[in-house]
């Protein structure tokens, strides 16, 4: 498997590791950054990002919605604001089905790269 990054198999993931492991090129994950205020990696005291696993999910899901299902950046800033309002309410169905096809779809790709 060489060196490259599992993800779950570290605690912190420099910015490097996540573009190796979403395929995304480091300037992509900076400009996320700014745009979305949830994606937030730890900084070290280098000033270096730290990202941790639920950061590579989100990083994960981010490009799902924008690559494979479309939306524009504005349109998953607002599907995240509605989802961090939502709190307690019930999740739809629907929405619940959309995330776990989107997280298998990620999955399968992590399996591919590693076989």
């Amino acid at each position: 498997m060489g060196t490259e990054p599992r993800l779950g198999s570290k605690v912190f993931y420099k910015i490097g590791e996540v573009s190796q492991l979403t395929k995304l090129p480091a300037y992509v994950l900076r400009f996320w950054e700014s745009q979305f205020t949830f994606l937030k990696p730890k900084k070290s005291r280098g000033n270096q990002r730290l990202y941790v696993q639920r950061d590579v999910e989100t990083v994960l899901e981010i490009k799902r919605m924008l690559y494979e299902e479309g939306h524009t950046i504005e349109g998953v800033k607002r599907y995240w604001a509605r989802r961090g309002r939502a709190g307690s309410r019930r999740v739809r169905s629907k929405d619940i089905a959309r995330k776990v096809k989107g997280d298998l779809r990620i999955i399968l790709k992590i399996i591919d790269l590693h076989s």
